[in-house]
């Protein structure tokens, strides 16, 4: 019941805590953000570039908007698969014992993705612009044709101007990218896809640019001088200033004067201050205001109550309005080298975990309520820290740390100083320097040249592009060595990250008394949940908090040695959860790794509660391993069972005949050799002589129902929400039977669908997709997600043979969904045409162009009517490739109307003819079967008439 009560209080403050941000983050005015998320098409595998043989396809291919193959606008991807976004395609294949055991033997190659979209004309002029969240691993894009990024990270966000190039009306914008996923920045799982999400931003021309406000609160001096990052124990004052920085852009045509006003609000949405000033910016530039808040008193921001400030940014110039809402907190942060770690001038251990991004059932592409459900199961494990291990994270991590009062190691991939990898260095900085819970920016994890001269230049000069844009946060690196060469990188750094490497703790600090330490990742700790014998021929590790690689240490040991040290800031634990790849110390057929305080689904391993015991003081814990359930024949032979407690005392009962009682240690915890026997295992927790805990486990029956239990008991419709289900089987008595491993099939309503599937078995070789998993050890896990729409309750029913079913309702809330741009259907369009001069005498209607003729006949838009200068004959000349059905089965030409007398001509022949204009409707044109066609088309035009293809011309069935 205690364990409950915490886990519902924690579930309160979470869902509050995104209410208030949601109410927080919120479109401004004059800005407009769609989500691009929907109505994607992808083909898995490549689909390479023709050839070029020809002198006129050479010459085209070179030219803007006429990019070739699938990245063409008319490129037929009608058979394409029809998906939502974030989508990894990796976690979709089967494991494969000959692909990469890093990344869990899953195949990653070659994908395309496709997405159509139109634009209002009243869109015209604003500054447009696409947001990609995340792309693995390399990726290419290109907007109506032409190449517009190239990402050479898996994890930055990158931001596209599509301004000049957009189009509007019935002219459809189309969006293509192809991903190389055989690229690896990482040797963990990686995932393979577009799997974060993805945006259109409409701002007016003069606007503020996205992660371009900088509003991070700094204590003031006695003197009024800013001390960022720090304060000192006589300061008597509260006087803070938020010195805000706000970049402007102007892709008007015209110089700006616009006026700034920014604001502070209060966590109950009342003004506390502000400030104004006038900017300007030129035409096609960028510019950068400085404000000063001034602010007395503020609440703080700590991790029992993180307190959270809203900064509202607004811009007016003319017509032009923008408003960008920024969230801050008022708090310090000091890394002293004799005591550690101070926020708020308040020592705090540093109680981290590291983590990479991927989840049991959708790999890397985690929707948004998953993480929720991964950062409370991190705060219910008493960590206070969460290290971005090795890439900058999901920006809803953040969110979620600065809501829940959770600190961050914010950690930069790529150790490169080249420009394009220190532009990806400032990105992550820019992106993320407002976040209150981020006190850590990390350039690097493990590189070999961290003991050279090279390696400390190198860091040198990231730590100088970081304090460029933050000066309020020490740099660090994880380092696991090179701590002794004469030049190394922990000397140019502000604090030094230790990887393991216990054995220098001490011998660094004596050389070194000045310098701030921190253990950056540490303990390794193997185990499997629910297993208490190894056995190396299965892979099977137990859960006692045994084992450890070579370079790591057993949970208890790791923070014994960072808990006894005070100048060791804190740590940070490798890992708060397990991840697909790097099986240590297996391979094949292990396919995840060991290292979880959570297993892959985010059930609880012994070590999530000895990391309880261990770290948290305010509340009891107690908790026995192992389970109760052994077979008969273990009747009367011994099984260790190891209390995890925070108590003074403890004493274990077995069916109420007390075994022992043993004073705790603090660290190594308690354990017994206790012949078994089926019954009550019980184990009792005292403090200063009273009892203050009670735990117990006994011996199920055989398993004769499911239970299924969401994380969340309601769900919204707005198609992104989700949950995960944990699925058990229960005895008779409606006991968990923690030995339980058998085969569980699902079924859900109309109402929504099953993304994911896992059940936390390092050893596992079970599709994560589809609707069949077994229970491991007495747990399986379905993540489920509602329909966008739907109004009935989601429906999910689990079955086993033999057992009893399941049946979980789960009632869905009506709510707004997010305003998203709708994707435009698969028609070929025929947007590449060639225009003919002015002919005085009717012309051969079918005549050709000479291939390496680029100037006579001049490229032509649909849509762009021009004043006729001359009367005479014009021809306009399209080649076009159908649809695949189209190619089979012909299909149809369909025109908007067109002034003056028209012949068309398909394949040298004549199709049809108009001789009265203009024509009121649309022009239909039938083409026989074939792979490729060509259209002219004949126009005799009068002097002063507008003349032209009147509008897109469609090719459809």
């Amino acid at each position: 019941m205690m364990n409950w009560l915490w886990t519902a209080g924690l579930m309160i403050l979470l869902l509050t805590s995104l209410q208030v941000s949601a109410q927080q983050v919120k479109p401004g005015e004059g800005t407009s953000r769609f989500s691009l998320d929907e109505g994607w098409l992808f083909h898995l595998g490549d689909i390479p570039f023709a050839p070029l043989l020809g002198h006129g396809a050479s010459y085209m291919a070179s030219k803007a908007g006429i990019a070739p193959g699938a990245a063409a606008v008319d490129y037929d991807d009608s058979q394409w698969l029809s998906l939502n976004l974030p989508h990894d395609w990796a976690i979709e294949q089967p494991v494969d014992s000959t692909e990469n055991i890093s990344q869990g033997y899953h195949k990653r190659g070659f994908g395309w993705y496709r997405r159509r979209f139109k634009l209002d004309t009243a869109d015209k002029g604003k500054n447009l612009e696409l947001q990609f969240e995340g792309i693995a691993t390399h990726a290419t894009i290109w907007v109506n044709g032409q190449v517009v990024y190239r990402s050479w990270s898996a994890y930055n966000a990158f931001y596209i101007d599509i301004t000049a190039i957009a189009r509007y009306g019935e002219d459809v914008n189309t969006i293509a990218v192809k991903v190389d996923a055989n690229a690896m920045e990482g040797w963990w799982y990686e995932g393979a896809g577009i799997y974060r999400h993805t945006w259109l931003v409409k701002r007016s021309p003069v606007h503020i640019v996205t992660d371009g406000v900088f509003a991070h609160p700094v204590l003031l001096s006695a003197a009024g001088d800013q001390t960022p990052a720090s304060e000192t124990t006589n300061l008597a004052h509260d006087n803070w200033c938020i010195p805000a920085e706000i970049t402007i852009a102007n892709t008007g045509k015209q110089k700006a004067s616009p006026h700034i006003n920014i604001s502070l609000y209060n966590r109950h949405h009342q003004l506390v201050t502000t400030a104004d000033t006038v900017a300007t910016v030129n035409a096609l530039e960028q510019t950068t205001v400085k404000l000063n808040l001034s602010v007395t008193n503020p609440l703080r921001w700590t991790l029992e109550d993180p307190a959270l400030y809203t900064v509202v940014t607004k811009l007016q110039s003319n017509n032009d309005n923008d408003e960008v809402i920024t969230r801050c907190g008022f708090r310090t942060i000091r890394f002293d080298a004799d005591s550690g770690f101070y926020l708020n001038n308040k020592r705090v251990k540093i109680k981290g975990v590291c983590n990479h991004i991927d989840h049991a059932g959708v790999g890397t592409a985690v929707p948004d309520a998953l993480w929720d459900f991964r950062m409370q199961k991190i705060k219910e494990m008493g960590a206070n820290a969460y290290r971005c291990a090795h890439n900058a994270p999901a920006s809803r991590i953040l969110d979620l740390c600065d809501s829940l009062g959770i600190l961050v190691m914010d950690e930069n991939r790529n150790f490169n100083t080249s420009p394009e990898y220190l532009a990806q260095l400032a990105w992550l900085v820019k992106r993320d320097r407002n976040h209150p819970s981020v006190i850590l920016w990390s350039v690097f994890n493990e590189e070999p040249i961290q003991g050279t001269e090279t390696g400390y230049e190198m860091v040198r000069r990231l730590s100088k592009q970081v304090k460029i844009r933050d000066t309020t946060r020490p740099v660090t690196a994880a380092m696991n060595g090179g701590f002794f060469s004469e030049i190394n990188v922990s000397q140019a750094v502000d604090v030094v990250g230790f990887n393991y490497e216990i054995k220098h703790y001490d011998r660094f600090h004596a050389l070194n008394p000045r310098k701030p330490v921190t253990s950056s990742e540490d303990a390794s700790g193997v185990m499997v949940r629910g297993e208490y014998y190894t056995n190396t021929v299965k892979h099977i590790l137990d859960a006692y908090d045994t084992q450890a690689p070579s370079w790591g240490a057993t949970h208890r040991k790791a923070w014994k040695l960072i808990d006894e040290r005070p100048w060791m800031a804190g740590a940070f634990v490798w890992t708060g959860f397990d991840y697909h790849g790097e099986p240590t110390p297996f391979r094949w057929p292990t396919v995840s790794s060991n290292f979880g305080i959570l297993d892959l689904c985010g059930f609880p391993k012994t070590a999530f509660y000895l990391r309880q015991a261990l770290w948290i003081k305010d509340k009891p814990i107690l908790h026995i391993a192992p389970h109760w359930n052994f077979p008969k024949d273990s009747i009367g032979k011994p099984v260790k069972v190891m209390v995890i407690s925070n108590a003074e005392k403890v004493k274990l009962l077995l069916n109420g005949k007390t075994i022992g009682e043993q004073q705790n240690d603090p660290y190594n915890m308690v354990s017994w050799q206790v012949p078994y026997k089926p019954g009550k295992l019980e184990a009792i927790g005292f403090r200063n002589g009273k009892q203050v805990s009670r735990f117990q486990v006994q011996t199920t029956g055989a398993p004769v129902r499911l239970r299924l239990t969401p994380f969340r008991p309601a769900l919204d419709n707005s198609g992104t929400d989700a949950t995960p289900v944990t699925v058990e089987a229960l005895d008779a008595n409606g006991r968990h039977v923690p030995d339980a491993n058998l085969p569980v099939s699902f079924n859900t309503s109309n109402a929504g669908r099953i993304i994911g599937l896992g059940n936390g078995n390092p050893n596992s070789h079970e599709p994560e997709k589809g609707n069949h998993q077994s229970l491991f050890n007495g747990f399986a896990q379905v993540i489920v997600q509602p329909l966008k729409g739907e109004t009935t309750n989601l429906v999910l029913e689990a079955t086993a043979p033999g057992l009893e079913p399941a049946t979980l309702s789960i009632p869905l809330q009506q709510v707004a969904a997010q305003p998203s741009l709708p994707a435009s259907a698969s028609i070929l369009t025929l947007d590449k045409w060639r225009m003919s001069p002015v002919f005085n005498t009717r012309p051969n209607p079918a005549m050709a162009l000479s291939d390496n003729d680029m100037n006579s006949w001049m490229a032509t838009q649909p849509g762009k009517l021009q004043e006729a200068t001359s009367s005479g004959y014009v021809i306009y000349r399209a080649a076009f490739t159908p649809y695949a059905a189209q190619q089979e089965m012909g299909g149809n030409i369909y025109l908007k109307p067109i002034n003056g007398d028209v012949e068309i001509w398909i394949n040298d022949k004549k199709i049809a003819e108009q001789t009265v204009s203009p024509v009121a409707k649309e022009i239909k044109i039938p083409f026989p079967v074939g792979k490729t066609h060509t259209i002219n088309i004949l126009v005799k035009q009068e002097k002063g008439t507008y003349t032209g293809l009147n509008g897109p011309v469609i090719v459809a069935e």
